[in-house]
């Protein structure tokens, strides 16, 4: 498989360029960002690496302006993560995929994972990313799949309460044949794909 996507924001400026591979059981989404966060812009660059069961086994996101964070994680793909020195990170056990903020592409990795068919969900723990700040903590999320065709198919997401979103967050997400995102009502709109 090789994709490349592009998405952009609903609300102000910004892009994200995924670049999409799978060669020899790995898959490896490389992407850069540019957008704004309270006004102020900023450039990341992310490379998701995953087993052929579609497990996250390593994450890089790296900012790309002058003084911006570093994240490197690595996971074993049964809920035990590291950090790229090999620190153990326990707040994260149990968690198996991982969502960035700012772009639509991390859905694509439960989707792929699950494969789910209509009528069937999941409840699960995610890493969950920010973007830019790059702050790191364990997510509840779930997902329906609501439709799947030949062409794509359609999943309810539902991002489960917590302290700082006490009302949680429900979209439904239309998908390609391979499990990307074509648009995310609330937060990204697909503009290009290959």
């Amino acid at each position: 498989m090789e994709r490349e996507v592009m998405w952009v924001p609903r609300e102000g400026p910004g892009l994200e360029h995924l670049r999409l591979s799978s060669d020899d059981g790995i898959v490896v989404a490389d992407s850069v960002i540019i957008g704004l966060d309270d006004g102020h812009a900023f450039r990341v660059r992310y490379e998701i690496r995953c087993d052929a069961a579609w497990c996250v086994r390593e994450v890089r996101v790296t900012g790309l302006d002058s003084g911006a964070p570093d994240l490197h994680l690595w996971a074993d793909s049964r809920g035990h993560w590291t950090e790229g020195s090999g620190q153990a990170l326990p707040a994260l056990d149990g968690c198996i995929d991982v969502d960035l903020s700012a772009t639509a592409f991390t859905n694509t990795l439960p989707i792929r994972r699950l494969g789910m068919r209509p009528g069937q969900s999941a409840e699960l723990s995610v890493v969950y990313i920010e973007v830019p700040s790059l702050e790191v903590r364990p997510a509840r999320q779930r997902y329906r799949c609501l439709a799947l065709g030949s062409d794509g198919g359609r999943y309810r997401y539902e991002s489960l309460p917590y302290e700082l979103l006490p009302e949680g967050f429900t979209d439904e997400l239309p998908v390609d044949a391979d499990g990307l995102v074509i648009d995310y009502p609330k937060l990204f709109r697909r503009i290009w794909a290959v």
